[in-house]
């Protein structure tokens, strides 16, 4: 089977390459010279100051894209050369950072977090156009309940297929970082069935989450003042960011 080369001169994006190559476990040759490419090398990541230099079209320019691991899941696409899959499972373990996983033909093509709940919608769509497939499943964890619904209702326009799937034993070891886990556990929640969403849900805040979002405010403040009960209940539906309801808060203090 075909594998990855790396050659770059950028101390800085080899290190990044490196380092995403070997968490996801993805095989990979580093290459000191384009003079002598050896046979199993199917797609060379390169930098884009360096991508004339690759005489090969299967070449991805890895800082060409937002994020280096953007760059190799598109290499991992190029490298498997399939053009059309019969079945995507995508993956989300919701959260202050949701993990979002991608299963093609029971193949893990991708796996990773994103900064914000906000930010799942460009990552689906992304990967609803480097994924193209004749069944696109999402699915997503039960848990974190309030986040989970705002993320449901920014991806039900897109008329896909919605799962809410129990994760209670997805979470992996306490070992590995925060958002290695989220992704981790998206990857199980891609691979199991759960309840079909019929429509938009409810944002419904608890007292707790409520309680929640004053405390980080409280902290992010060094403990000057917290934010107020309503302006809480808009950071949780996502109407506004934490740092912006501080601010607003001050304004008002």
């Amino acid at each position: 089977m075909k594998t990855l080369g790396v050659y770059t001169k950028d101390f800085s994006l080899y290190y990044d390459l490196l380092k995403v190559l070997r968490l996801r476990k993805i095989a990979y040759v580093s290459l000191s010279s384009l003079n002598h490419v050896p046979s199993k090398i199917g797609v060379i990541l390169t930098s884009n100051n360096e991508l004339h230099d690759v005489k090969t079209s299967k070449v991805i320019a890895a800082d060409a894209y937002d994020t280096v691991e953007h760059a190799v899941d598109l290499a991992m696409q190029m490298l498997i050369g399939k053009d059309l899959y019969s079945k995507i499972y995508i993956g989300i373990d919701p959260g202050d950072y949701p993990g979002i996983a991608v299963v093609g033909d029971d193949i893990l093509l991708s796996k990773t977090s994103v900064d914000s709940p906000g930010e799942v919608l460009s990552s689906v769509k992304r990967i609803l156009k480097e994924y193209p497939a004749i069944q696109t499943i999402i699915r997503i964890g039960h848990g974190s309940i309030i986040i989970r619904n705002r993320i449901i209702n920014s991806l039900i326009r897109l008329g896909i297929t919605i799962e809410i799937v129990d994760e209670t034993k997805t979470t992996p070891g306490h070992q590995m970082s925060r958002r290695k886990r989220d992704s981790e556990a998206a990857a199980i929640i891609a691979l199991m069935r759960g309840g079909r969403v019929q429509s938009r849900l409810k944002l419904e805040p608890t007292r707790g989450e409520i309680i929640n979002i004053q405390e980080k405010s409280r902290k992010l403040t060094n403990g000057r003042f917290s934010i107020s009960k309503k302006i809480a209940i808009d950071v949780i539906n996502g109407k506004i960011s934490l740092e912006e309801a501080i601010e607003k808060e001050k304004k008002c203090k």
